[in-house]
């Protein structure tokens, strides 16, 4: 890929700025946690198209055609640490699409801009190697359903490689089977493909400035399901029945060539909403598979992926894995994209595929921001970060006790990073590896 000076973006989005403080997505809010805020590093952006040759069309077989073929094109959109030039500024354009899939007349694919901060095809920052993140959106979503927290990561020193999974973009919705079966290979393919440009010869800018041995797989889902089972958790018998032929059988629990071919360089999961546990798709047998760190954050009131069953029932179940589950009471599903696009306005199942009805969409990408960042330094960087995630299981139930300077007393028990009285509405549990957590199906039925 070959990066070049851009000047258009400061030209079409200084007027954007003048608004708010915090006018573009991601920007930290007055109450966001301390973690929240934008890291030391300028932000350059990139899009690249790779290929996976010789894939199966699983949406092609039929009775007369067992193993159709295709070569599967994959749309990046890459952000990294950068250097700017002089006439480069952190501003950006981004398009994206509304609607459910091509030709559907109920939600029609509308095109829409947003304004993001980084720096189109800006120089990636020299001497600078950082660890790699993956990011898998949801069904359908696109590349930049998560701009607010890409950015972000890139800004604290991160690579980060964004996939429009083809066939489960809001542009080209298709067959749910290709989503089940396609989601963890694209990762894993990406995962390659990003190994390959960070060889030292490679030719490539980011040559060099990617440490693949320490990634973290991101997904929102089914972007959370494609990241669990890129990460080991094998699919149950039940998965098999949503794709013909019995194909998910080489991704399935028990299946020594799957369990075999772990992939060493992933060192951490963030899963927000992963679908496929309330569903049956992954089993106590699948979860114990899971050997490294791993966030989950959901809604107590997800009606897509299910919570008490659904989302907490795989973070419980995980119990050879160290696990971290923040919960958003009263939300529902969407947890993780950025706000609600002005273009959405005018249909409702648009914009509710992006709002919460009791939540600020912005608030939670603060919240999500602090923690997501919180949990990957300490995984990825080996930074000490255990203050921030050791935290009384409700936030509601932490004491605010500093004396006159500011100094914390023996029984302040505050979410750490949180400022006094923004806590709330939260729950956040550690569970080591091999600790089975206390069941959330007593508070759900109370």
């Amino acid at each position: 890929m070959n990066f070049t000076t851009s000047k258009t973006a400061c030209l079409m989005l200084a007027w954007a700025l003048s608004s708010s403080v915090f006018a573009l997505n991601g920007d930290a809010r007055p109450d966001a946690p301390e973690l929240a805020a934008r890291g030391p590093y300028k932000v350059g952006v990139h899009t690249a198209n790779v290929v996976h040759l010789d894939q199966l069309n699983v949406l092609a077989v039929s009775a007369t055609a067992s193993d159709p073929r295709y070569d599967r094109p994959l749309r990046l959109e890459v952000w990294y640490p950068a250097q700017l030039g002089k006439t480069q500024s952190e501003l950006t354009t981004y398009n994206d699409v509304l609607g459910a899939g091509a030709n559907d007349p109920a939600r029609p694919n509308t095109v829409f801009t947003f304004e993001g901060r980084a720096a189109r095809d800006a120089q990636p920052l020299a001497d600078k190697t950082c660890p790699l993140v993956i990011v898998s959106h949801g069904y359908p979503g696109s590349r930049l359903q998560m701009s607010y927290l890409t950015e972000f990561l890139a800004s604290h020193g991160y690579v980060v490689v964004a996939i429009d999974h083809t066939q489960s973009t809001r542009a080209d919705k298709a067959g749910f089977a290709s989503t089940l079966l396609n989601r963890p290979l694209d990762i894993l393919f990406v995962l390659d493909q990003v190994t390959q440009w960070s060889a030292p010869a490679s030719g490539n800018p980011l040559a060099g400035k990617i440490d693949v041995s320490h990634t973290a797989l991101v997904g929102y889902s089914m972007g959370g399901y494609g990241v669990l089972n890129a990460a080991g958790v094998g699919t149950s018998q039940t998965a098999s029945r949503f794709v013909p032929g019995n194909l998910l059988q080489a991704r399935q629990a028990g299946n020594p060539d799957f369990e075999a071919r772990q992939d060493a360089r992933i060192k951490a999961v963030v899963a927000f909403a992963p679908w496929g546990g309330e569903q049956g798709l992954f089993d106590e047998k699948g979860l114990a598979s899971l050997r490294v760190p791993s966030l989950f954050i959901a809604g107590d009131q997800d009606d897509v992926a299910g919570y008490a069953r659904g989302v907490r029932r795989l973070a419980e179940g995980a119990i050879n894995a160290d696990r971290y589950l923040l919960v958003y009471q009263n939300a529902r599903h969407n947890i993780a994209s950025n706000p609600p696009p002005q273009a959405a306005s005018s249909h409702p199942e648009d914009f509710g595929a992006y709002a919460e009805p009791v939540w600020d969409s912005s608030r939670i990408n603060n919240i999500n921001q602090h923690f997501v960042l919180t949990f990957l330094d300490q995984q990825l960087k080996g930074l000490d970060r255990q203050s921030w995630l050791s935290l009384v299981p409700l936030a509601s139930a932490g004491k605010w006790s500093k004396d006159q300077s500011g100094y914390e007393k023996p029984d302040h028990s505050y979410w750490k990073g949180f400022k006094n009285r923004s806590a709330l509405g939260l729950e956040f549990y550690h569970w080591p590896v091999q600790v089975a957590p206390f069941s959330a199906s007593r508070r759900d039925s109370q």
